[in-house]
């Protein structure tokens, strides 16, 4: 039979085999598998043993932006319902072990796309009423420390990227909410994330996780899950209680315009380790229904630099423009 933990170092494979011996024992009989599919570079295991299931996930190399905070914040949500129940937590070798949530698509949810905006902004507001989680870092830095490693990257010819940077100067000049209102936060509330289990959703993957502003998290459900604005206005009712002010909603089209440039920036990191054979001169992007075209006709392919690149582009456009960002096609949804 072939190791499951073939591709784990010799440290993360003592660390696996410690949590499923202190959860499990060690005589219990287990199957184990990878699980495939995410994006952000940690080891996942689907654990099987007498009925029970369970998730086993080492996360994967440090990033200069790694956070922290991520485990603290993780046990936090599982102790509120919010994310699976934790059974094995090591932060210093970055191991954890919860339960395995059998999920259904999302489009499943009673009462369709109207029942989900409402039960995402239930979540969030669940969410950010729990006990605070560390603090890391403002999100507008994040978000600069990012874009600047982009234009740093050579991805682009020299000056092409200077509008997006003056607008994010510009936003990041007029940002003013101060740590004291900060929040519990995900901060990265997209559908490959959110889990439905036939009852209610789930939380997972809390690698970003981190004290901040509230509507960083709102911002992220809105461009995913409430794309029109009658959906926006059932999540943002759910998520608040009350319709927003306009003070409140010019912030928070500030913010989604921090959130779009954060993955753009996500996305062109990872599509400059391609190979290239001259920086690209365009910045020029589909829309979405002809991104969609491309992918169902093969001439793209969902999980290659080239588009992750495009879809990168699309980003950029939504965050200079203020126009809907794509939907991740499904090699980018779990």
């Amino acid at each position: 039979m072939a190791d499951p933990f073939a591709a784990l170092s010799a440290t993360q494979r003592q660390a696996a085999v410690q949590a499923t011996t202190s959860v499990l024992g060690a005589t219990a009989r287990l199957g184990i598998r990878p699980l495939t599919g995410g994006v952000s570079g940690a080891f996942v295991f689907l654990i099987e043993t007498n009925g029970r299931r369970f998730v086993l996930r080492i996360e994967g190399p440090e990033s200069p932006l790694r956070n922290p905070h991520q485990y603290l914040s993780m046990r936090i949500a599982a102790e509120m319902g919010i994310a699976p129940q934790l059974h094995y937590l090591d932060a210093n070798n970055r191991v954890a072990m919860m339960d395995f949530i059998e999920d259904r698509p999302l489009e499943a949810y009673p009462d369709g796309s109207s029942g989900l905006a409402r039960a995402i902004g239930g979540m969030l507001k669940q969410q950010q009423s729990a006990p605070l989680f560390p603090y890391f870092v403002d999100y507008p830095e994040v978000v600069n420390r990012l874009w600047t490693h982009v234009c740093k990257t050579g991805l682009f010819v020299d000056g092409l990227l200077d509008e997006a940077s003056r607008r994010l100067v510009e936003i990041r000049a007029t940002y003013g909410l101060r740590a004291e209102h900060f929040v519990s936060s995900h901060n990265d509330v997209l559908p490959r994330n959110v889990l439905f289990d036939g009852e209610r959703l789930w939380l997972i993957d809390w690698e970003t996780a981190y004290r901040n502003d509230p509507l960083v998290d709102v911002a992220t459900a809105l461009d995913n899950f409430a794309q029109c604005p009658e959906l926006e206005e059932m999540l943002l009712l759910a998520w608040l209680g009350y319709e927003p002010d306009r003070p409140l909603r010019d912030r928070l089209a500030q913010v989604r315009a921090l959130t779009r440039l954060h993955y753009a920036g996500v996305l062109f990191s990872a599509s400059a380790l391609a190979p290239r054979e001259k920086p690209d001169d365009n910045l020029s992007a589909p829309s979405s229904a002809q991104f969609e075209r491309a992918v169902r006709e093969g001439r793209l392919v969902a999980g290659t630099a080239e588009t992750t690149h495009v879809l990168g582009k699309m980003f950029l456009s939504s965050f200079v423009t203020g126009s809907m960002p794509p939907g991740l096609p499904p090699m980018y949804m779990r």
